[in-house]
C-alpha cells in the first residue's frame, strides 16, 4: 500500500484527514478537478499548483485511446507526461458504460465499446483497465465496476452489484504496482440499502487502501443520493479514505462532507465555467446575462482569486460568448472557489468550528432560510442542529 490516512480532526461524522500519497501530501475533504485527457482546459499545471490543485484526474478510457497508454508509459507516465508533480487518480474507465452506453456491450468479461475515434470495437476487462492504469502511473487507480444508472430499476442493479464484486478480484490479481499505485474499490447497489450493505462487506473483506461510492450523481433524487452516502460511510472503515465519485456541486460536497465522505470530482466547476457561470457564496453568476455588461465589479467580492482581483463581470461578459479567455477565466476562480471550499473544511474540522462553518454557507446559499428539506434531514443524521445555529432557520 502507497497511502497513508490520518485523521487529524472530527465533529461527529466529519473528518479532516491528511492523505499522503506518492507524488504529494494531500488534506481531505479534498476536490480533484477532471484532466480527461492529461489536460484541465484552458489551464496551465502551474496555475493548478496556484490555485491549490492537490490531486487531478484522468480518464482511462479517453487516456487509452490517445495517446495510448504505451506512449504515456514511454514517456515517463502521466505525470512526467503533463508536468504535474502532484498527485493523480485515473478512472477505470467505466462510467463510459453509462455515458456511451448506445457505444457499449457489457459482458462478464469485461465492456465492448465502439471506439469514438475511429469506430473499431475495443474490450475493456478489469485486467485491462489495471493494465492501462499500471501503465499511466496514477497515485489512486480505479478498479473496473459495472455502472448503473440509479435511475434503472430491477434485477440489472443486483446484476451489476454482484458483477462489481466479482471483478474486483480480477483488478486486485492484475494490479502489479501495489507497492506504488493505490487500488481503490467502488461500491454499487443503486438505491437498494440491501444491495449496498453486501457490496460494502464484500469490498471492506479485501482490505483495500480506499474506498469509492459510485453509481449516483446520475439523475436520482437528492434524498435518495444522502441516504446512500449516508450508510455507505457508516459502513466504510473509519482509518480509509471515502471517495464519492462524480460529485461537484459545492451544496453538495459539504452535504456528503458533514457525512463523512472525503474526496470528490466532477467536471461541473470547469464545464458551467465554459458556459459563463461563475461559482459564488450565492449560488452560481451567470456572467452571460445582459445585466453583467455594465458592472465593474470583480465576479465576487469576496474572493481573492486573480480573476476577481484583476477582471470585471463586464469585461467577462464581452468574452464568454465569443473568445476562449473567458472560459479560462471562469474556469480560474470556479476552480478557486472549489480549492477553498475544500480547505475551509478541513480548518473547520480542525478548529471546532464546522458546524458553524455549515450554517454561514447555508445562510448565504439561501439567504430567506429556503434551505432544501434534503439538507435539512442529512444535517440531522451529521449531527448539525441548522436550526438553532442560523437565525434564519429557527
Amino acid at each position: 500500500m502507497a497511502l497513508r490516512f490520518e485523521i487529524l480532526g472530527r465533529f461527529n461524522r466529519a473528518r479532516a484527514a491528511r492523505l499522503t500519497l506518492p507524488h504529494f501530501v494531500s488534506q481531505t475533504p479534498l476536490f480533484m478537478p477532471v484532466g480527461t485527457q492529461g489536460t484541465i482546459k484552458g489551464l496551465t499545471t502551474s496555475q493548478l499548483e496556484d490555485i491549490g490543485c492537490q490531486i487531478i484526474l484522468g480518464n482511462t478510457y479517453h487516456l487509452a485511446l490517445r495517446p495510448t497508454s504505451e506512449l504515456i508509459d514511454e514517456l515517463g507516465g502521466l505525470h512526467k507526461f503533463m508536468n504535474w508533480p502532484r498527485a493523480l487518480l485515473t478512472d477505470s474507465g467505466g462510467f463510459q458504460m453509462v455515458s456511451l452506453l448506445h457505444l457499449a456491450d457489457i459482458t462478464e468479461q469485461g465492456v465492448t465499446f465502439q471506439s469514438p475515434v475511429d469506430g473499431k470495437p475495443m474490450l475493456l476487462t478489469p485486467e485491462e483497465s489495471i493494465q492501462i492504469q499500471n501503465r499511466i502511473g496514477a497515485d489512486i487507480i480505479m478498479a473496473l465496476d459495472d455502472v448503473v444508472k440509479t435511475t434503472i430499476t430491477g434485477p440489472r442493479i443486483e446484476e451489476a452489484m454482484y458483477r462489481t464484486l466479482r471483478w474486483i478480484d480480477r483488478c486486485i490479481a492484475a494490479h502489479k504496482r501495489p507497492h506504488e499505485q493505490n487500488l481503490f474499490g467502488i461500491v454499487q447497489g443503486g438505491l437498494d440499502p440491501v444491495l449496498r450493505d453486501i457490496c460494502v462487506k464484500g469490498l471492506v473483506d479485501r482490505d483495500l487502501p480506499g474506498y469509492a461510492i459510485g453509481g449516483l450523481a446520475g439523475g436520482e433524487d437528492k434524498d435518495s443520493f444522502w441516504r446512500v452516502v449516508a450508510q455507505c460511510t457508516a459502513a466504510l472503515p473509519e482509518e480509509k479514505p471515502r471517495y464519492v465519485m462524480g460529485v461537484g456541486y459545492p451544496l453538495d460536497i459539504v452535504v456528503c462532507s458533514a457525512l463523512g465522505a472525503d474526496m470528490y470530482d466532477c467536471v461541473y466547476p470547469t464545464r458551467t465555467a465554459r458556459f459563463g457561470t461563475a461559482l459564488v457564496p450565492q449560488g452560481v453568476l451567470k456572467l452571460k446575462h445582459h445585466a453583467m455588461a455594465n458592472d465593474t465589479g470583480p465576479v465576487d467580492p469576496t474572493c481573492e482569486c486573480m480573476v476577481c482581483k484583476n477582471y470585471s463581470r463586464a469585461y467577462i461578459h464581452c468574452l464568454v460568448t465569443k473568445d476562449a479567455m473567458g472560459s479560462q477565466l471562469l474556469s480560474y476562480h470556479n476552480l478557486f472557489y472549489m480549492m477553498k471550499l475544500s480547505r475551509d473544511l478541513h480548518s473547520s474540522i480542525i478548529n471546532g468550528q464546522f458546524p458553524k462553518f455549515v450554517c454561514n454557507f447555508l445562510q448565504k446559499m439561501f439567504p430567506k432560510g429556503d434551505v432544501p428539506q434534503w439538507v435539512c434531514n442529512a444535517m440531522e443524521v451529521a449531527g448539525i442542529d441548522i436550526t438553532s445555529c442560523c437565525s434564519p432557520f429557527s
